[in-house]
């Protein structure tokens, strides 16, 4: 959209605005007007922000490993005022991914408000995994100043952010429930999973559940001397768990005492898949990848479907009644694609602007879990992220980078980029290249190749390190089972300031290279501008495993983007090819180049129908050339 378009179309809509007032139609206008407010435009790519909520805005520091709540801190829904969402709104975030909201078991005392105890015995961490669910219909208690309006508070979040012209994305787990699942808010007419199941068999198409029948569940042998809240008395805590028949373990596992490293704290849910792999529902008929939403929605519409389907269709609907704007699926290849063609196509049907978010990890399924499953956007890691880390580590050359992004170029828009999120290290971590710094030149790749749309990870911008020793799990990972300070990110908070008071000045200088990139990256060009690669010419050959250069443009931009992975200047010339300049309609000449980064000014030489721009790049360094036209000033 042009910019006198989107300027005439706010000229109409404030037209429109005054003659509702003089015709006494004001409500309804104003709902228009909100929904132009909330419409990302379509020439941006998403800025994904995810930030685990009970961490974000707690300012306490002990950090005692397994600390409890009161000694460690948690972070709170009403953290994320005015001032902490426009600071995340300026680094050029669209929307908010808030995990760890729904309610999930947890290792406190809630019980004067109705909620059962959690069993630690089947609690990862104190503060419990996120992607165990125990209540789809409710929000963790946690994050409540009052944890008996804690759904009150979590739809002021949403309304305040929305505010801040973000979208809302919460997660949501198909493949899994916690194991002590029991929900206290379901909705009129809605059961609780597995309460109909027929327990007397392994499976049945309208089970919840897979059981296995004739055994009780037993909790798993720990290995390595773990002991449940590291041998804290508890009342609950007596290696046992009460469950008659045992359950299939999320992961798959069907035994009665699960593996320690199985999932064991979650159970696997019933799509109708029998235990023999064959599907008790109708495949989608050939041809239906090339059919949108709205065909799928009809055509499941006709079929008998496992009860499982409905419950989570249910599950979607309410969150997006609430105001949630989309969601991000857990181990979303576990589940059938069919499934998926049916939520989606439901959700879609409902709010044809939900922002839909995949993790798949099989590059095999990419392509059917887009088409077939309606997914928006799946993770981009076994390819683009793990050769990015490689390069990051010195472990590979950058150029290997471009036969990865070749990979999904067919669907680049679908997928999504990220250097960190909750289940991968931290850039700054020993265990990954140990300075945040590294990250730079990675981010610009990252954001800039290609028409993805970008996730950060919060307190990415700042450089934690996740060396923080939680409790369960290890460091390198910001935990998401424990109650934890994050250092790096409460120096950003300073205080309930927001504002970054007490970083560092590499700190401070970091963020705000974050959102020149990030607000960068939502240009059109970017967006939906085409690709090529470029060669880069150094004196001597190692030089050039550590640099990448490629260009983004349309017919009215050019961008040039160049890249130094290693920590040492290097003299190079980046040479545009006869093909590229073609393209471009480049005559012989000089032109000048603008780096967006730090102003400097460079010039490519088009002769004889190719082009070439000598420089020196920086340790680390990156420069984001934008090509002056003739008729620019």
């Amino acid at each position: 959209m042009t910019y006198q378009k989107i300027l005439k179309e706010s000229k109409l809509i404030l037209k429109l605005l005054s003659i509702a007032i003089a015709l006494g139609l004001l409500s309804s206008c104003q709902n228009m007007f909100n929904a132009k407010k909330m419409h990302i435009k379509e020439d941006e790519k998403p800025v994904i922000y995810q930030v685990f909520t009970r961490l974000f805005g707690n300012q306490n520091t002990m950090n005692k490993p397994w600390g409890t709540k009161s000694e460690n801190g948690v972070g709170k829904f009403s953290d994320f005022n005015d001032k902490a969402l426009s600071e995340i709104k300026a680094l050029g975030i669209s929307h908010i991914w808030y995990t760890g909201v729904l309610h999930h078991a947890v290792i406190g005392d809630y019980s004067q408000y109705g909620i059962k105890l959690d069993d630690p015995d089947i609690v990862k961490g104190r503060a419990g995994s996120p992607y165990a669910i125990k209540d789809y219909y409710n929000v963790n208690p946690d994050l409540a100043i009052n944890p008996e309006s804690r759904l009150n508070e979590f739809e002021s979040l949403i309304q305040r952010t929305h505010q801040h012209d973000m979208k809302v994305i919460i997660d949501i787990v198909p493949n899994h429930i916690a194991r002590n699942y029991h929900s206290l808010s379901n909705p009129q007419g809605i059961t609780d999973f597995g309460e109909f199941d027929d327990t007397s068999v392994e499976y049945d198409k309208n089970n919840n559940f897979y059981y296995v029948v004739g055994e009780d569940f037993k909790v798993p042998k720990a290995v390595n001397n773990y002991q449940a809240l590291s041998g804290e008395k508890h009342i609950l805590s007596d290696g046992t768990f009460f469950e008659s028949p045992a359950k299939w373990t999320g992961n798959g596992s069907r035994k009665a005492q699960p593996n320690f490293n199985d999932w064991y704290e979650t159970v696997k849910v019933n799509y109708g898949i029998k235990p023999d792999g064959s599907y008790d529902f109708v495949n989608l008929p050939s041809g239906y990848e090339h059919l949108n939403y709205q065909s799928h929605y009809d055509f499941w519409q006709k079929q008998d479907l496992p009860n499982s389907w409905y419950k989570f269709r249910d599950i979607a609907y309410y969150w997006l009644d609430k105001g949630v704007d989309g969601f991000r699926y857990d181990m979303a290849e576990m589940v059938p694609v069919e499934f998926w063609s049916f939520l989606n196509s439901s959700i879609k049907v409902k709010n044809p602007e939900a922002f839909i978010l995949a993790e798949v990890y099989n590059p095999a399924l990419y392509r059917s879990f887009i088409h077939l499953g309606k997914m928006d956007y799946l993770y981009d890691k076994v390819d683009f992220y793990d050769t990015l880390k490689a390069i990051m580590q010195g472990k590979q050359g950058a150029q290997t980078l471009f036969t990865a992004h070749q990979k999904t170029a067919d669907i680049s828009d679908h997928m999504l980029h990220f250097l960190e999120n909750h289940d991968e290290q931290r850039i700054a971590s020993p265990e990954f290249v140990g300075d945040a710094n590294k990250g730079k030149p990675a981010m610009v790749v990252s954001s800039l190749i290609s028409k993805s749309p970008t996730l950060l990870y919060f307190a990415q911008e700042v450089g934690e390190d996740g060396s923080e020793n939680a409790g369960f799990g290890k460091p390198s990972r910001t935990s998401i089972f424990d109650y934890i300070g994050v250092p790096a990110q409460q120096r950003w908070v300073n205080k309930g300031k927001f504002d970054g008071g007490l970083l560092t000045a590499s700190e401070q200088k970091l963020r705000v290279f974050y959102g020149d990139i990030l607000r960068m990256s939502k240009k059109n060009v970017f967006a939906k501008g085409d690709f090529s690669a470029l060669e880069v010419h150094t004196k001597y050959v190692n030089d050039k495993e550590s640099l990448l250069a490629f260009t983004r443009f349309t017919e009215n931009e050019i961008y040039l983007i160049i890249n130094q992975f290693d920590e040492k200047n290097t003299a190079l010339e980046v040479v545009v090819s006869n093909q590229i300049i073609k393209k471009w309609q480049l005559a012989d000449g000089q032109y000048s180049l603008a780096d967006q980064l730090s102003g400097n000014t460079n010039m490519l030489l088009v002769k004889n129908g190719q082009g070439l721009i000598n420089l020196t790049i920086p340790p680390l360094g990156s420069l984001v050339y934008k090509m002056r036209q003739h008729n620019e000033k």
